[in-house]
């Protein structure tokens, strides 16, 4: 399911991390990301890859 962003209002999952647009990141929480599972896949250019916690809660990103 992809992710949708709302451009006219900021949304509290996602904040920015520098004033500057030019150089500004996107923040994005990992419990909103993974919404109470333990595993999602990221589709990226043709290629699905899969993000998992582990039981230390560490993030495993695999091809």
């Amino acid at each position: 399911m992809p992710i949708q962003h709302k451009t006219e209002t900021a949304s509290p999952v996602c904040e920015s991390v520098s004033n500057s647009k030019k150089n500004s990141l996107i923040r994005i929480k990992s419990e909103e990301l993974f919404q109470l599972r333990r595993e999602i896949e990221i589709e990226h250019a043709g290629r699905i890859y899969r993000l998992q916690l582990t039981q230390s809660n560490k993030m495993i990103l695999t091809a």
